[in-house]
């Protein structure tokens, strides 16, 4: 039962502070959307929560274990538990395809070559990529990608998972895929997630929380119900993708 705390994180980047003491829980089984608008400090406070940058001030802590006081081989066995999608894909470029997904599977060793094997080509059909495994990443698209970053963040059923917009790029239809994948792999699994996401339309109806970013400060976090009704003409126009105009 692991609830993430990020408690008074501070972060200031050529003097400038960008992320202004953010303070948030996520419950255990939680998929929290992480919106607002770019530059506001998403993708870093992802970054921070799994120690890849270090915070100016403040704590993480997932369930009782504080991320900020450990020590590098205390990290490596807290991030084998953790899937991670983020923005530059973060493909191994002398594997392929079939191999960078299969990569979290053989860390483990708990599972023959046959039953890897047999795992990525479903994730592979599940994303809409079939037949790809032997490629390299340079010869992939973007949106493909995307894609198979995807499938090697969940590929080895963690029970954290972070998306940093994972249906960027991509066609609605396999972004609703994407989403429902993402849904069900928490339904079933009880999985902690949090997904940054600039489509409203895509995570209003597959995360339990949402928080907001604006300038670095947390200016809402609430379930839908309480979003849909907040006065906060910030929240509102972002969350309608509206304008005074």
């Amino acid at each position: 039962m692991t609830t993430i705390r990020v408690e008074n994180i501070t972060k200031y980047y050529l003097g400038r502070k960008v992320l202004d003491d953010l303070t948030l829980e996520i419950p255990h089984g939680t998929n929290l959307g992480l919106i607002g608008p770019g530059g506001a400090g998403k993708s870093l406070l992802l970054k921070i929560i799994t120690r890849l940058v270090e915070p100016d001030r403040g704590r993480v802590f997932f369930g009782e274990e504080d991320v900020t006081a450990m020590d590098e081989q205390a990290l490596v066995k807290l991030r084998f538990g953790v899937g991670m999608l983020f923005q530059n894909y973060a493909l191994f470029d002398f594997m392929n395809v079939a191999d960078n997904i299969a990569f979290p599977l053989r860390q483990k060793g708990k599972l023959s070559e046959a039953e890897i094997q047999a795992k990525v080509q479903e994730q592979l059909e599940l994303v809409g990529l079939p037949g790809i495994g032997h490629l390299f990443a340079n010869e992939i698209s973007g949106g493909m990608k995307k894609r198979v970053s995807f499938c090697r963040a969940v590929i080895s059923a963690p029970k954290i998972i972070f998306y940093d917009d994972p249906t960027a790029g991509l066609d609605p239809v396999t972004s609703s895929k994407i989403f429902i994948h993402l849904r069900r792999m928490q339904q079933q699994g009880g999985v902690t997630s949090i997904t940054i996401s600039h489509d409203i339309g895509g995570i209003r109806d597959i995360c339990d929380d949402f928080a907001m970013l604006e300038g670095g400060r947390l200016i809402f976090h609430g379930t839908r119900a309480a979003i849909e009704a907040s006065e906060v003409r910030l929240v509102r126009q972002f969350w309608e993708g509206s304008s005074d105009d």
